[in-house]
């Protein structure tokens, strides 16, 4: 399991919208976006306007999340965060 804090979050904001983005490489995709978690992480990952908690991550999940909040008077702030997920060691024969 994993959890990926966004300290973009402004609690005195109004009504924020929060997006969440995945980067990998050249690769963004958006995984939480108009309240909504898209597929393949809505079986996956529990959002809170905080955070977002995997419960369960692979080598696939290694990345840059990025999430991105608005305010209702057009503020942005935005945060990072890398994951990086080890691959299971190896067990001596």
């Amino acid at each position: 399991a994993a959890d990926i804090p966004c300290l973009a979050y402004r609690s005195s904001w109004r009504n924020p919208r929060i997006e969440w983005k995945f980067q990998k490489g050249s690769s963004l995709v958006l995984f939480y976006y108009a309240a909504e978690l898209t597929e393949p992480y809505r079986n996956r990952v529990q959002f809170s306007p905080t955070s977002i908690h995997f419960s369960s991550v692979t080598r696939e999940d290694t990345g840059k999340y990025i999430c991105e909040v608005v305010g209702d008077s057009g503020q942005i702030a935005k945060s990072e965060v890398n994951l990086i997920v080890q691959g299971a060691a190896p067990t001596p024969p």
